[in-house]
């Protein structure tokens, strides 16, 4: 996501995000984040001791919200 990656840069885009990278991405607050993650709503995985979002699981999130918000 470019929201997380500084303008002009030549770095590759991440696999991974923390959780409050993703948090920037959803334009949300890092403890809703976390309540996301602890239902299930958006995907994450443990690396080592670490927290991880995967990059396109925020926009995966929002995909299935709008999806859902259209059909009700």
């Amino acid at each position: 996501m470019d929201t997380v990656r500084p303008a002009g840069s030549n770095s590759p885009a991440p696999v991974f995000l923390t959780v409050e990278e993703a948090a920037y991405c959803l334009r949300i607050g890092r403890t809703t984040c976390f309540a996301l993650i602890r239902t299930g709503e958006l995907e994450s995985l443990m690396i080592g001791g670490l927290r991880r979002v995967p990059a396109d699981a925020p926009a995966a999130y929002l995909a299935r919200r709008c999806a859902e918000q259209q059909a009700a």
